[in-house]
This record gives structure tokens, C-alpha cells and sequence, in this order.
């Protein structure tokens, strides 16, 4: 930055010795009138009083670092004095007189420059360090001598430019012959304008040139004095050169506001402005390096100078253009930001003053404040409390900080929960049964404990919170019947599920410490429901993982507890939180894969498969009507028979949900709908053909070809008509009543398509499944058993062959993937086996000498459980006899080595196996009575079930009959 410095009027005797006031010369008119041209101000003030200004260059330090010191500009200022002290100012001179004159110093001490020469007519601040240097130049002051050289300082070979604070110190341990030779040999005659402590100011007068050293401490050299190359004034070239420096001058005023200081002033106040003058002008004011500077300094040919700082203000130029551009693309990246925000801010301040808004802080805790007050009386005291303390803590943290976002997102969250909402329970029992139906058919057991939910709540006028668990095979309804119970409920349904979860903060929610903390699942579906008493589906909870960030089933226990859920506390809120009004439905498809503990606090409600007749009853009643209407399909358009689905249930789903059912009636409807678009842009194609075209429809099925004659004959004639019509002239309203005719007729034209057992394969392809019962009537060795699947139950058979017989050679073979408890069932069956053979026939050494293979089919299915023991036993003892069991017997049920009958699991499943495999006889433990008695009469109707405790009951059914008397 540059600054203007007035010296006060030098009065008394220096008046009378100030040279007299330069003015321009006629030769350099033209130059000063275009220096005039390049600030608008040649007028010169009318008063006689002078003062003195001059440029000098701030510093961090005052000595110049960096790029160098700005030399300060010595000019005559002819202006007004202040007439505040009532005296009247007197022209001084703007160099202080001395005597003797300026050229005769021959000798002077030599001062060095660091970082920029010192041109004649500019001031320079320096700063001496040497006590010796600075005494010496004090007492020439003294002596009215203050003359000194001013020499730049060359860089040290062999080293590049260091920092200033660097290079004046190495300037200040420089003396004597080393000092001498690192200085330029041409500097500046400079006088001693005044010295303040160690810091210098110098006046440049007249170049100089050393010729040898005088002294050494402090440094003192004789001088030559320099003077310019004579010149022709009139010189063209000259003239134009100088005339291009100041048009570039000019220019440079456009973009710069330090050089405008520069030329503004000097240009204003210079006395005799001439060619030499001009060229130190603009060098000493560019920002050239410290030897191109020098450079000029050396030059005493005025043109060649000239031409030198052409190239420096011309250089200038170009870096001023690029600092420009540069200015501008970053003003332009940041102006939208920048003005985007001062209109904010703007926007705020107006608003705050108009009593619209407030602070940021203000503004926020209104808005908690303004949230919680309709559920102030519901909401717990001990939450207020905790509300309002941080409510509190809000007002005193900056907006800045990283608590005041954690404080502003956890008040977020505490206002936001429905504290004490609860929505308005269905205590209709009829309704609820009503809504139950109208989305589920059978689930007898689920609705019935519903119902059952709703009539104590009835009763008690208001309803806890339970946590049902409802396990069965995948597609039997268990997700879906969450959400039917919700609506029966008139609750809000949430749900998530569990499958997979690893991590306890899902459920108990994080810490607030930690970065991008949030609640927990139960705290985020309250926030959604905006009741404190959904229903909440927790699906897949047999499917829970465990990592290293926790064990989640360990942390439900605690959500899934009536006893603790009353006061839930959730690790990012950290308050309690009730629960006990949250009706929690559990969905497992293996209860043995939840852990107990967990297993303990649900009422576990078990959905088996649906038998043939309820996956009619799903299929026509709800799978049916839903594919049809995602596919925009007519009722009137198609027709599915009994035939046709019972067939596809038997044949292609065969498991115990329904899912797979549905996929493969969409898939049929699909297949419908693709048949119907195409039959009917076949005929839109033959309504345009000409009347006299004979039209064909090509049926696909041939058991509709007369009704579809029928059809052709109908939609020629009208199509006849049609075309009769379009020859007539043409009448708006007869050609709309044409088109709907059209539209009618080509609706009546596509066929209603049957799907029935002949065409069921066209749509959903070959049969998937066949006959689970391998053998009409089971040969010697083999017995039909039970087994229950994820997926339902199923029968499979169980194969016992002789491999070879010899003394002693008794053993048992087993193959068909069984698992180790089936392989002990098996030893056991075979031990049980040669005792009650022993027992009936005592003679028949059978087991001791026979090899025996147990097989069960299929071969690639893992298989495993105790359940099998009674059939393993009698498909031994049929061999060991050679007597096939009773013809459609099946049997399930673990046997001890005394010949007890242990209960066994899945007994809706495998009677449901049974009765699909055409099954009319089962043998069943008798502990597994009260689980028969419980299945609907459509499960049981037609089966014979004998229900035992020992096997020597299942040995007369199934081998004690007579051969003549069994049914075939």
C-alpha cells in the first residue's frame, strides 16, 4: 500500500535558498499535456504556498521485505495551507538545500541495499543495524554533509533468493572488502532526509558509480558522478516511446488502483517532467525484480532506458490482466454463495425486526415447546423434567457446536412421541370376526384368540398389550394375518423385521455420544404410528443372527416381557418408555430355532398347511379375484373350473402355503390376458378388411370352434352393415353410434376362455409333482410313515431288504441321509424287532442270521427324528415274516426299548400328508389324542385313526388281519 506523506513547510532561511519553482519546459509540453490526458487534472492550484509529498512503501517490518521497498516519489505540491493555526504557509523546497552542492561529493560512506534500488528523485526507508555506519551517517547530518551512496547489494553466488529476514541479516554481518564487493558498482547519490532510531530515510539525487574503496568500518568509497547520454529532445522515436509508457500507463490505471495513486499524484505535482524522469518513473514504480530495476538504473542512454521500462509497465500490464481474470472467475464462483447468504441474512434481520422471527435458538425451542403442549398433561412427569433441562441447555450452547446438534435431535425426538395417545380400540366382536373373514379363510386358531383378546378388553374396558407368536410353514398366511389383526383391531400396524439382525442398537437404539446416533425400532415406530398402542409385527424372529455388536434375541427379551416392557429404556433416549399397550405378533417358521427364554414369553399360536379343500376355498375366493384384477381381466372373459384348480393344487403346489399357488394362478391369468389381446387385435385387423372379405378366426381350442362360427357369422354381417353405412354420407352422430357398434361387436367377438384339466398344462406347463404313494399296495418290508417338513408335512416310505443270510451273520445296513437320532431309532427299531419276533415265533432265527438294508426314499432329502421307530419296527418284522401290513396304513411314533409309544410333533401336518396321499387308515401315539381332537372335521372327515401306547397294538393292526378279508 502506498501513502501519502506531507512534510511541513520549511520557513525562515530555507525560503530564501529554495531553487526556484521548475516549470515545464516548451520542449515538453506535449509529454506533460498527455500526462494530463492520462488523470484529467493539468489545471494547477492558484496559490503561492508549496508543500512536499512523497510515496513510501508500508511493510510488515519497515525496511522493505518481500519484493522489495516502493520508492518514494520527492515531488513539489503547490496546494493551500491549513489556516487553522491563523499563519499563512511559505513555499519550501522539496529537497532539503545543502552546501556544499550535491556534485561535489566525491567521497561518501556506502549504504547497502537489499532488495530494490533507489532511483534518483524517490524516498526510501532503511534501516541500519552497524552502530559505526549509523554514528558515521549521524554525524555527517551534523556537519550539514547528509549525503551518502545507496548501492544495491548483489546475491551471493551460488545461492537462490532467501527471505527478507534472512537476506538482512546476512547484509548486517557483511563489513569491509567482502561488503564492497557484493555491491553494484552504479547506486544512487542519496541524502540523509531524517533518522529515527536505526531507520534511515534517503532522497535519491543523481546516479553514481564506485570507483575504489576509501575505508572499511564503516564502509566508505570514492564516487564518480553519472549523468544521462546527451539525446535530441525532438526525436521521433523517443517521443513515441515515451508516448507508449504512458498509454500503457493508461491502461493500467484501468485495473489498478495502487499505480492509479502513483500517476494520479506525481503526474499532478512533478515539476520538470522529462524523458529520463519518466522512464525512473515507471520503473521505479513497477514491480519488476531488483536487477531489472538495476538495469535501468546502469542505463544512461535515455532511449534504451526508455525502451527498458516500456517492457517493465508492459509486463506489468499483463500480470494485472491475468490477476483480473483471476479475480473474476473466483468472484464468480463465490458471488451466488455470497449473495445467496447476505439476502439470508437480510431476510433474517428484517424478519427480526418486524417481530416475524427470532433466533435461531428461540425459534427452536418455540417449536419443541409448541409440539409437546397438546400432550403436556399426558406426558410422564419424569419426561418433562428431562425435556425441560434440555430445553435449557439448548439456550446456552453456541449454534455452532457439535452438542447443540445432539441436544436440538434428541429434544427432536422426545417431542415428537405420541406420550399418552392411544387410538380408539374395536370391542366388536362380530366386526372384528367379520374383518378377520373377509381376509383369510381358516386360521381358526389365530382369530379365535383375537376374538378372544378383544372380548377381555370388552370386559376389563381397556386392553393390555400380549406378544403372540405365530409359527408355521412359509405361505400359510402369517405376515399377512399381522396386518388383517391391525385392522380388526382399529390399531396402526408397524412392522420390521428381524431376520438376519445382528446388531443390539437396532433394537435398544445407540448411545448419544456416538456420531449418527438414532433411537431404537421401537422408538421409530411409535414416531411413525403416532399411537402408543400399535400393533407390532416382528417377522422372522426364528431368523435372528448374532455378531459382535450384541446378541439381539438377549435384548428383546426385555421389548418382548409384559412384566419389563412398562418400562422400556432406550439407550439414545434414555427415559422410559410404556409398552405395555403394544400388542406384539411374533412369525417363526421353527419355533426350536428361538431361543427359550425368549420362547417363554410368547403364547405360541402353531398354523399348519391348508388341505386340499381350504386351498380351494383361498384360491377361488381370494387368490383368484386378486390376479384377476391385477392382470384387468373380466369376470365374464374367463373361467377357471374346480377341476382345473384342484388340479394345480395336486399336481404343481403341493405345499403347505398358498404362495406358490398364487404365483402359479397369476401366471395363468397372465397368460389369459395375452391371449385375449391377441384375439382381439385380430379382429379390429378383420373389422377393416373390405365387406366382401371372408372372414376366418382361428380358434386355439378346438372344442369351441361351433361357438366360435357362431361368433364369425355374427361379426361378418355387422361388419357388412358397417362398411354399407360408410358409403353413405357421412353424419357426425351416426359415425359415433358406428364406433361404439364397432367396439360392442368386437368385445362379443373374442372368446371366452375356459381353463379346465385338458388345457391346464398350456398355462402353467407340465406337472411338478406326482403320486407321493409309490405303491398301490405296499410289498413285503415296506411301511408307509409320517414325517413333518417347513414345509408341511409329507409320507414317506420305509424299505427294509434281506442282503444275505448266514449263521450268525445278523446286522442292519442304513442309507437315505439319516440323521444321528434316526440312526438310534433304527437300532433300537431293530433290537425291539428280533425280541417280539422271538416272542410270536420262537422257531424263527431270522435276525440272528440275516443282513439287513433300511432304506428311506428319497435319497438326496436329509432326514431326522425319533417319530419313525414304529414304522422302522414293522417294516422289519414284515420281512422277518413275509406278510405285507394292511393296504392305505400309515403310522408315526417313537418307540422305547420296552415297546412304549412316545408322542410326536405336527400332527395336523402329517394327517393333512396323510389324507393327501389317499390315506384312510393312521396310527397315531395316544398322548397325541387331544392334538387330533383339535383339527377341524374337514381334516379328519374319512380317516380311520388308532391311537396306541404300545406297539403290540400297532403289530395287530397293521400284520395281525386276515389275508382272504383285506380290502383290495
Amino acid at each position: 500500500m502506498l501513502k501519502l506523506v506531507f512534510s511541513s513547510s520549511y520557513r525562515g532561511h530555507c525560503l530564501n535558498t529554495v531553487a526556484p519553482r521548475l516549470r515545464v519546459k516548451s520542449d515538453s509540453n506535449s509529454l506533460f499535456d498527455a500526462v494530463g490526458r492520462l488523470t484529467g487534472l493539468t489545471r494547477r492550484s492558484p496559490t503561492n504556498s508549496l508543500s512536499r509529498a512523497f510515496f513510501c512503501s508500508d511493510s510488515n517490518d519497515g525496511s522493505g521485505s518481500g519484493s522489495g521497498s516502493q520508492p518514494v516519489v520527492e515531488v513539489e505540491v503547490k496546494g493551500v495551507e491549513s489556516d487553522s493555526d491563523g499563519s499563512d504557509s511559505k513555499a519550501s523546497s522539496a529537497i532539503v538545500p545543502t552546501y556544499p552542492r550535491p556534485e561535489d561529493y566525491l567521497t561518501v560512506l556506502a549504504l547497502p541495499l537489499p532488495h530494490r534500488p533507489l532511483f534518483p528523485g524517490f524516498y526510501m526507508p532503511i534501516y541500519v543495524k552497524d552502530p559505526k555506519l549509523l554514528a558515521a551517517l549521524q554525524e555527517s547530518r551534523k556537519r550539514q554533509a547528509p549525503y551518502a551512496g545507496a548501492f544495491l547489494l548483489k546475491d551471493e553466488p551460488g545461492t537462490e533468493s532467501s527471505p527478507s529476514s534472512e537476506t538482512e541479516k546476512s547484509v548486517y554481518d557483511i563489513k569491509g572488502k567482502e561488503l564492497f564487493n557484493r555491491l553494484h558498482e552504479v547506486g544512487t547519490l542519496a541524502q540523509i532526509s531524517s533518522i529515527q532510531g536505526d531507520q534511515v530515510v534517503l532522497i535519491g539525487h543523481r546516479r553514481l558509480r564506485i570507483t575504489e574503496m576509501v575505508s572499511e568500518d564503516p564502509l566508505t568509497v570514492k564516487v564518480d558522478h553519472l549523468k544521462e547520454k546527451p539525446y535530441d529532445k525532438d526525436d521521433d522515436v523517443i517521443k513515441a516511446t515515451s508516448f507508449e509508457v504512458i498509454s500503457t500507463l493508461r491502461d493500467v490505471l484501468k485495473t489498478s488502483s495502487l499505480w492509479r495513486d502513483h500517476v494520479q499524484t506525481y503526474s499532478q505535482h512533478i515539476g520538470d517532467f522529462n524523458f529520463p524522469r519518466l522512464a525512473d518513473f515507471g520503473a521505479a514504480i513497477s514491480g519488476a525484480n531488483k536487477l531489472q530495476c538495476q538495469q535501468v538504473l546502469e542505463e544512461l542512454d535515455v532511449h534504451k532506458r526508455l525502451q527498458l521500462t516500456l517492457e517493465l509497465v508492459k509486463k506489468e500490464m499483463e500480470i494485472s490482466k491475468i490477476q483480473e481474470s483471476i479475480a473474476k472467475a473466483i468472484e464468480e464462483k463465490i458471488s451466488g454463495e455470497q449473495r445467496r447468504y447476505l439476502l439470508n441474512e437480510q431476510l433474517k434481520a428484517i424478519k427480526k425486526e418486524l417481530g416475524l422471527e427470532t433466533d435461531d435458538k428461540t425459534a427452536l425451542s418455540a417449536k419443541f415447546r409448541e409440539r409437546l403442549e397438546p400432550n403436556r398433561e399426558k406426558c410422564p412427569p419424569h419426561v418433562l423434567q428431562v425435556i425441560e433441562e434440555e430445553l435449557t441447555k439448548l439456550q446456552l450452547l453456541e449454534a455452532s457446536s457439535s452438542e447443540f446438534n445432539v441436544t436440538r435431535n434428541y429434544l427432536d425426538w422426545l417431542t415428537v412421541l405420541p406420550w399418552g395417545n392411544y387410538s380408539d380400540e374395536n370391542f366388536d366382536v362380530i366386526q372384528a370376526q367379520t374383518i378377520l373373514d373377509e381376509d383369510h379363510y381358516g386360521l381358526a386358531d389365530v382369530k379365535e384368540r383375537i376374538l378372544e383378546f378383544i372380548a377381555v378388553g370388552k370386559l376389563r374396558g381397556t386392553s393390555q398389550g400380549k406378544i403372540i407368536c405365530l409359527s408355521g410353514p412359509p405361505g400359510v398366511g402369517k405376515t399377512s394375518i399381522g396386518r388383517s389383526i391391525a385392522r380388526a383391531l382399529n390399531r396402526k400396524f408397524f412392522r420390521f423385521s428381524v431376520g438376519g439382525l445382528s446388531d443390539v442398537a437396532e433394537i435398544k437404539g445407540h448411545r448419544r455420544t456416538y456420531i449418527g446416533a438414532m433411537p431404537g425400532k421401537m422408538v421409530q415406530c411409535l414416531k411413525n404410528v403416532g399411537t402408543e398402542n400399535p400393533l407390532v409385527l416382528i417377522d422372522e424372529i426364528d431368523k435372528l443372527g448374532r455378531g459382535h455388536a450384541g446378541d439381539p434375541a438377549s435384548a428383546l427379551l426385555e421389548l418382548l416381557d409384559p412384566e419389563q416392557n412398562a418400562n422400556f429404556l432406550d439407550h439414545y433416549l434414555d427415559v422410559p418408555i410404556d409398552l405395555s399397550k403394544v400388542l406384539f405378533v411374533c412369525t417363526a417358521n421353527v419355533v426350536d430355532n428361538i431361543p427359550n427364554p425368549l420362547l417363554d414369553r410368547m403364547e405360541v399360536i402353531a398354523i399348519a398347511g391348508y388341505i386340499t379343500d381350504e386351498k380351494m376355498h383361498i384360491a377361488r375366493d381370494y387368490l383368484e379375484k386378486t390376479a384377476r384384477e391385477a392382470c384387468g381381466v373380466k369376470p365374464e372373459q374367463v373361467e377357471v373350473t374346480d377341476a382345473a384348480l384342484l388340479g394345480l393344487i395336486e399336481n404343481y403346489c403341493r405345499e403347505a402355503g398358498v404362495r406358490n399357488l398364487q404365483k402359479h394362478i397369476e401366471k395363468i391369468y397372465r397368460k389369459i390376458a395375452l391371449r385375449l389381446v391377441r384375439e382381439g387385435s385380430s379382429n379390429e385387423s378383420v373389422m377393416v378388411q373390405p365387406a366382401d372379405a371372408k372372414a376366418e378366426v382361428v380358434d386355439e381350442s378346438d372344442h369351441h370352434a361351433a361357438a366360435n362360427k357362431a361368433d364369425v357369422e355374427v361379426e361378418t354381417s355387422v361388419q357388412v352393415d358397417t362398411v354399407q353405412t360408410n358409403d353413405q354420407p357421412k353424419d357426425p352422430k351416426n359415425a359415433a353410434d358406428s364406433k361404439e357398434l364397432q367396439e360392442t361387436e368386437a368385445t362379443k367377438a373374442v372368446e371366452k376362455v375356459v381353463v379346465d384339466t385338458s388345457n391346464l398344462a398350456d398355462f402353467v406347463g407340465k406337472p411338478v409333482f406326482h403320486a407321493e404313494r409309490i405303491y398301490d399296495q405296499t410289498p413285503v418290508g415296506v411301511v408307509m410313515g409320517l414325517a413333518w417338513t417347513a414345509m408341511g408335512g409329507s409320507t414317506l416310505y420305509i424299505e427294509t431288504t434281506q442282503v444275505e443270510q448266514g449263521e450268525g451273520k445278523g446286522a442292519l445296513h442304513l442309507t437315505g441321509q439319516l440323521g444321528d437320532v434316526m440312526k438310534e431309532s433304527a437300532q433300537i427299531a431293530h433290537t425291539l424287532a428280533r425280541a417280539i419276533l422271538l416272542e410270536k415265533e420262537p422257531a424263527n432265527p431270522y435276525f440272528a442270521n440275516s443282513k439287513l438294508h433300511l432304506h428311506v426314499p428319497a435319497g438326496a432329502t436329509p432326514k431326522d427324528g425319533p417319530s419313525a421307530g414304529c414304522t422302522m419296527i414293522t417294516s422289519m418284522l414284515s420281512l422277518a415274516m413275509k406278510k405285507p401290513v394292511r393296504k392305505d396304513l400309515a403310522m408315526t411314533g417313537e418307540v422305547t426299548l420296552t415297546g412304549k409309544i412316545l408322542p410326536i410333533g405336527g400332527v395336523k401336518e402329517k394327517t393333512i400328508a396323510a389324507k393327501r396321499s389317499e390315506v384312510r387308515t393312521i396310527i397315531f401315539p395316544a398322548a397325541n389324542r387331544r392334538d387330533y381332537d383339535e383339527l377341524a372335521p374337514n381334516v379328519t372327515e374319512g380317516l380311520n385313526v388308532h391311537f396306541v401306547d404300545d406297539y403290540s397294538q400297532i403289530f395287530s393292526l397293521a400284520l395281525e388281519y386276515d389275508v382272504n378279508t383285506m380290502v383290495n
